[in-house]
């Protein structure tokens, strides 16, 4: 389990695929004979959830907008079993607290807990309701992407069933977790985007929202209100779509795959996404400059790149860190605004990171348990976190250690400095590199000894876990060992205090915390 061995990893995307396409054609048997009545109520089209499981291309089911779909096509089934579950459980308190604990390992990444459980707290009154609502909005946008993903199968559809068409709820508001912009829609595996007409628009104004999709064996429209929008027509090969393509999208030359730039996903003063815009070309250009810097100074790192990131999509939040999703595989939010080149790269890289640990997780199992319970002190958060948020930081952080040996080496070789130029960095920034990178492997190391910990004394590591941290460890010691001529040089630069205090308060928080025991668990 080489740390950047390409040939594993497209064997373990190749593998991943597969696993989603069973995944599909399995909950599709679920919906049939375990749950045909609540699949009624909520409108689910399964026939048309098995006709997209042998439609859709193999390549597809790692792409972020068909893995997330099915992820999400997975969570809505085990909401329904929750709920059959209720509906005949007689301690309704006691199957309240077990859940609340379940959702908090199981769905620690997703909006569900606080969905089901907004307070905070295991409250049985009103769990039903909202247990209903969430599996209704479930339902709705799983219909909603699986007409959308090929229209074509959707009219298949219609004609198999011998009905001249059918109804479905239409969302044309924004969705953030995706960056889809509102009055319109994503179509297609890539996520194209269709604007809707200006009086469909003002329709939807009017009709506060509420939209329908109508889908007859000719085509596929759109009603609001008493009026209908013709969205779809089933003619020629292909089909027309009749609401207009957007161009709101950028593309990089990263080699066999393509890479995506979407539009901006834009935040509030209260760091929460308040909308979704164009992208600028300053901001793609910038990425396409930063992914090309990756391309120049590391090339394993950035054919692992261009393996595991497919979409960009650009942050506007004053004081938000990039994020990624778990299950969205290669969808990176990068914040674009509120950080500077040399940053841009690091974020870039510390993403994959998190695709490429969620990739071989996926195939892995690397700890026992959730083990949910936040113990072990993180160095990059100052904070308490459960086991799984040190593995991926020591992990993610030490692919930042290793792109910032590379960016320092890089610029000390000849033509360096001109090439550190062009891609927009400063002396300054080669500094602060060399500075990160020793920042990063005393941090690593602090969490390479609770994860030694976590294995030897409390025995929540696996093999596959255990050769993991040791890979790390190994990684890290290389690291240190080619930026150690520079440590002089950072000591006596204005990052010295910052590098001598953060090394301060690791000790500090050694003697605080140390080594967890399983009394203390």
């Amino acid at each position: 389990m080489p740390l950047l061995e390409l040939p594993l990893l497209t064997r373990l995307t190749d593998e991943f695929r597969l696993s989603m396409q069973r995944l599909l054609q399995d909950l599709c048997r679920e919906l049939q004979t375990d749950y045909p009545d609540l699949s009624s109520r909520y409108g689910l089209p399964v026939g048309l959830f098995q006709i997209l499981s042998r439609s859709l291309p193999v390549e597809s089911y790692s792409n972020w907008k068909v893995a997330g779909w099915i992820e999400s096509l997975n969570d809505l089934v085990y909401f329904l079993d929750i709920l059959q579950q209720w509906e005949r459980e007689p301690d309704r308190a006691e199957f309240t607290q077990q859940l609340f604990t379940e959702c908090q390992e199981k769905f620690f990444e997703n909006s569900y807990l606080h969905d089901l459980f907004p307070l905070g707290r295991p409250r049985a009154a009103g769990l039903e309701k909202r247990l209903t609502g969430l599996c209704r909005r479930l339902a709705r946008e799983l219909t909603q992407e699986s007409i959308l993903f090929d229209p074509r199968l959707a009219v298949k559809w219609c004609k198999q069933r011998t009905v001249p068409r059918w109804e479905a709820p239409a969302i044309l508001e924004a969705n953030f977790e995706r960056a889809e912009a509102g009055n319109g829609i994503s179509v297609g595996i890539a996520g194209e985007w269709r604007e809707a007409p200006a009086e469909v628009c003002g329709g939807l104004k009017r009709a506060s929202g509420q939209a329908t999709f109508l889908i007859g064996t000719s085509g596929i429209s759109v009603r609001i209100g008493r009026k209908t929008s013709e969205l779809w027509t089933a003619w020629g090969g292909q089909g027309e779509w009749s609401w207009t393509s957007q161009a709101t999208e950028a593309a990089l030359e990263a080699g066999q795959c393509p890479v995506t730039i979407g539009p901006t996903l834009v935040y509030g003063k209260d760091r929460q996404p308040r909308a979704i815009v164009r992208t600028e070309q300053k901001q793609a250009e910038r990425i396409s400059r930063a992914w090309g810097t990756i391309q120049a100074a590391w090339s394993e790192g950035s054919g692992v790149l261009a393996v595991l990131t497919s979409r960009i999509v650009p942050l506007k939040a004053k004081g938000v860190v990039s994020f990624s999703y778990r299950h969205r595989p290669g969808l990176s939010f990068i914040n674009c605004f509120d950080r500077d080149n040399l940053d841009l790269i690091d974020d870039l890289i510390h993403e994959n990171s998190h695709h490429h640990l969620n990739l071989l997780l996926r195939k892995y199992v690397m700890y026992r348990g959730d083990h949910h319970q936040q113990i072990f002190y993180s160095p990059w958060r100052r904070s308490l976190r459960p086991l799984r948020g040190i593995l991926h930081a020591t992990f993610t952080f030490t692919m930042g250690a290793m792109l910032f040996e590379r960016l320092s080496t890089w610029a000390s070789e000849p033509g360096g400095p001109a090439r550190w130029k062009h891609a927009g960095l400063t002396p300054r920034d080669l500094q602060r590199a060399r500075f990160r990178c020793l920042e990063e492997v005393e941090s690593v190391r602090y969490s390479l000894q609770d994860l030694h910990y976590a294995d030897r004394h409390l025995g929540w590591l696996t093999g596959s876990g255990r050769r993991m941290v040791g890979q790390l460890a190994e990684a890290i010691e290389q690291i240190e060992r080619r930026i150690e001529p520079h440590c002089k040089a950072v000591s006596l630069s204005t990052f010295g205090p910052a590098l001598r205090r953060h090394n301060d308060e690791l000790r500090k928080a050694r003697q605080t915390y140390g080594p967890m025991r399983l009394s203390e668990v």
